[in-house]
């Protein structure tokens, strides 16, 4: 790519709903087919992740004339739903990369832009590195970047550094020396660079969401962002990847249930019927949870669809209705939160009413539904969400000043 292409992703997204469904739904269905087995041996799907950026899911919003998939932030939230019914640790590591990827897309021109572009449509892949443990604020990180001749040093720890172990580059937030917030993009392998394969939580056990620790590793002047220039819709492009995952899970507690209701050879004496599969009242739990299913994915496909105002008022650059469009896409998301948490934990808990005993059996491991519903669920808590509806609802506060640290910190205009 040897010109300047940034003019060319003012494009409207160009991808078909049919389409994208097709291109991607035999993988995802090979991918649903080894969950299990990953799930309870706590195997890493590298190979997966290879596919799914080989067929293009991680340069989906990349527009078609250059080499990607031209997707709407909506039909790409839809693909993660079902990635996610299919293996949520495997969407959960693209998360990372796809918000990277938006960011790079709503950068102004430049050669980094370009180059950065370049490098994703060749098929690299970035993984995370935000989180510092016992720092109170974005400005109080202990993650520091350093002059070196033509580029720079960083230094510093992280954890929840999801997808790391599958990455090629890690997007690692810092500061300068005189406090400026910066995100670096840091090669995985190279020296100064650790990676710790410890995170203890109970659910999403192999999303490579461990430790990362690095001492003088290199970053070129060409990786190196303002934090405070990063993309307006970056904090709801970051939830709405984890709600579109959420109703991943809903939907596969939905497919499980089915399954192992079908293959039930048990019932109780005080049951509706001489079969489970037949008896009424374990179908009307299965019909709750389908119920569940659908508002969940009806919600993200609903408020991510507020998203692509948000970035087509951005490509022509109105700066109005970016923020009319940020404070309804703010108010939706946040809805969308309460009510698909609700719908996930909900789902993955009444699934067991209609299996008795057998349910619980190891060998279907259908309590990992649960346990990577919690997980994600607790990534932001719903209790401020909630106060946050109300308070735009009854006194018109604006829901986006929830978000405003990262700016004030950094003087910037758009974490």
């Amino acid at each position: 790519m040897t010109t300047t292409i940034s003019q060319d992703l003012l494009a409207p997204p160009t991808a078909d709903d049919a389409e994208l469904a097709a291109r991607f739904a035999p993988l995802f269905e090979e991918i649903a087919a080894g969950n299990l087995e990953r799930e309870k041996g706590r195997v890493f799907g590298y190979d997966d992740v290879r596919r799914l950026v080989a067929a293009g899911l991680g340069r989906l919003r990349i527009p078609e004339a250059l080499g990607g998939g031209g997707a709407s932030l909506r039909q790409t939230f839809q693909l993660l739903t079902d990635l996610g019914a299919a293996d949520p640790n495997i969407a959960h590591v693209f998360r990372n990369h796809l918000a990277f990827v938006e960011d790079r897309l709503n950068a102004p021109p430049s050669p980094a832009k370009d180059l950065w572009l370049e490098r994703i449509l060749g098929g690299q892949f970035v993984g995370g590195g935000w989180t510092e443990a016992n720092n109170g604020s974005f400005s109080d990180l202990k993650t520091v970047l350093t002059p070196d001749g033509d580029g720079w040093r960083l230094t510093g720890a992280k954890f929840y550094a999801t997808g790391s172990l599958y990455a090629d580059w890690l997007d690692v937030l810092g500061r300068t020396e005189d406090g400026l917030l910066i995100t670096a993009l840091v090669r995985r392998d190279q020296p100064g660079v650790e990676l710790v394969d410890d995170w203890r939580g109970f659910g999403q056990q192999t999303t490579a969401s461990g430790s990362a620790n690095y001492r003088e590793a290199r970053v070129e002047d060409i990786d190196v962002f303002e934090a405070g220039d990063r993309f307006s819709y970056q904090n709801l492009f970051y939830q709405t990847s984890l709600l579109a995952i959420l109703a991943g899970i809903t939907k596969a507690a939905q497919r499980d249930g089915i399954a192992a209701l079908k293959a039930r050879a048990r019932t109780y004496s005080h049951g509706l019927a001489g079969t489970a599969a037949d008896d009424p009242q374990l179908l009307q739990v299965i019909g709750r949870i389908s119920a569940l299913a659908f508002s969940a994915e009806a919600a993200v496909q609903r408020s991510s669809a507020t998203l692509d105002p948000i970035a087509a008022a951005h490509a022509r650059g109105d700066a109005g209705a970016e923020q009319r469009a940020l404070v309804l896409a703010t108010v939706e998301t946040t809805q969308a939160q309460v009510a698909i948490i609700e719908a996930a934990l909900t789902a993955t808990t009444i699934v067991f009413d209609a299996l008795g005993s057998s349910g619980v059996s190891k060998d279907l491991a259908l309590d990992r539904h649960w346990r990577n519903a919690r997980t994600l669920a607790s990534h932001n808590p719903r209790v401020y969400k909630e106060r946050i509806l109300g308070d735009w609802f009854v006194r018109g506060t604006d829901p986006t000043d929830v978000y405003g640290e990262l700016r004030a910190s950094a003087g910037g205009q758009g974490a």
